[in-house]
């Protein structure tokens, strides 16, 4: 699943010595997923309301097949957004318990490149590129 992050945030600048997942880079993350979700609950809302809008009974069968084709691909994406929203729930819910940043894999830390690129990860890099090596390999 693609994750895209549309609005520009400022990437956290670490102080020397400072503490990871402290105060300061769990709000960092905290703001990006907030404004993340608050994108996406948008665009959702106004796919709603854009699909009530243009429902149109065409008489011509190739039109109204287009249009249902038009409407279960954002319908898709929609369902897309919606799971990604769970995810940055899920996200939020590990900044306040403290487990935010760390890999569920090993336990060490995930980077603050690595979050900013992808918020929701949850596997460091080496984690990451083993499971996704596993993947190929049982689905050949």
């Amino acid at each position: 699943m693609a994750e895209v992050i549309t609005k520009q945030f400022t990437p956290y600048q670490p102080k020397a010595g400072e503490e990871y997942m402290n105060k300061n880079q769990l709000n960092h993350f905290r703001k990006i997923l907030n404004d993340w979700k608050s994108e996406l609950s948008h665009d959702i809302d106004r796919t709603v309301h854009t699909m009530q809008d243009e429902v149109t009974m065409f008489a011509d069968p190739n039109d109204r097949a287009s249009q249902e084709s038009d409407m279960a691909l954002e319908l898709r994406n929609r369902d897309r957004e919606r799971k990604l929203i769970k995810k940055i729930d899920e996200t939020l819910r590990n900044i306040d318990g403290n487990e935010y940043g760390y890999c569920e894999g090993c336990g060490i830390e995930i980077g603050l490149k690595r979050l900013e690129a992808r918020p929701t990860a949850t596997l460091c890099i080496d984690c990451k590129t083993l499971d996704e090596m596993r993947e190929r390999q049982v689905a050949k």
